[in-house]
């Protein structure tokens, strides 16, 4: 995206660019409303239970939630420490990211990495409680002390043989998410999709698409799709996270993609759109710290 100024940037802002087709429906949440006001505006606008809650400006899925009734929303409203948006929960299973690299002045771009990712789970052996077999995995281990909080007692359950007990439901690296890097299901139909989608934001030329659907192959061919999130410069391949590649290959990818990005910014201060300067990045970078600090999970 265009250089926007110092200020981290409002999640509301850019669901407004991207076109509503493509998105779930989003309500904004000011941190000065109280919860019945806000669950008075969210249900009228034909949103239901369960619902996604989301910090407007954040990060690494920190603060992300399904809410399933009142109690849960108040007490999200209760943590939430600045404004947040509320989405209608979108029931596909599959959650993808795609980066997509457009220079300014053309008319078509292009698909640079996919990434699937598989959301925490654990498989039950008809022995083992979900304690046990959270313990049993690092992935999952390494998240205990947040899936305590959650599950409680629940814990001592024992789950059935061969059922799958998804943990953590978001696509997200921090989160216990595993990322594969499926690049090499790069096609023509997918370049089409995503393009359309691209070309129809204004100024958005460099950036990470996450996409919940219900197959791969429908989100090729536009079908059934939904944009649950999009970041832009400061956003990453993600597919570099693969547990299959090494260090080094990801640093080679890394700076693949600074290389577009550099591209990228030199034609836009050709056309008149500033550099961000070395001060208001390192405040960005500060008030980053500072906000993944404030976004624990509820």
């Amino acid at each position: 995206m265009k250089n926007g100024g110092m200020a981290m940037i409002s999640k509301m802002d850019i669901y407004n660019m991207i076109p509503a087709q493509y998105i779930p429906r989003t309500i904004f949440v000011k941190n000065d409303e109280t919860a019945d006001q806000a669950l008075e505006r969210v249900l009228n606008s034909g949103i239901a239970f369960p619902f996604i809650a989301k910090p407007d400006i954040g990060m690494k899925a920190f603060g992300v939630e399904k809410i399933h009734n009142k109690v849960e929303f108040q007490k999200y409203v209760k943590w939430s420490p600045s404004h947040f948006l509320v989405q209608e929960f979108v029931p596909f299973q599959k959650e993808v990211g795609v980066f997509y690299v457009r220079k300014p002045g053309e008319a078509k771009g292009k698909i640079t990495g996919v990434v699937s990712k598989e959301f925490l789970s654990v498989t039950g052996d008809g022995k083992s409680t979900l304690l046990q077999l959270i313990k049993s995995n690092p992935r999952s281990h390494f998240q205990l002390k947040v899936l305590k909080q959650k599950f409680g007692d629940q814990l001592n359950n024992v789950l059935p043989l061969g059922k799958e007990f998804v943990l953590v439901p978001y696509g997200s690296h921090t989160r216990g998410a595993k990322f594969v890097d499926i690049c090499h299901l790069i096609n023509a139909d997918l370049n089409n999709t995503i393009n359309e989608v691209c070309t129809q934001m204004s100024g958005f030329y460099y950036g990470r698409l996450d996409v919940l659907c219900n197959t791969f192959e429908e989100l090729c061919i536009g079908e059934k799709f939904s944009i649950i999130e999009i970041n832009g410069a400061g956003g990453e391949a993600t597919h570099i996270y693969d547990p299959k590649h090494s260090l080094f290959w990801a640093w080679r990818e890394v700076a693949r993609h600074w290389n577009h990005l550099c591209e990228i910014s030199i034609l836009n201060y050709k056309q008149g759109h500033s550099y961000l300067s070395f001060r208001d990045g390192r405040t960005m970078l500060k008030e980053s710290g500072a906000l993944q600090s404030r976004l624990k999970v509820v």
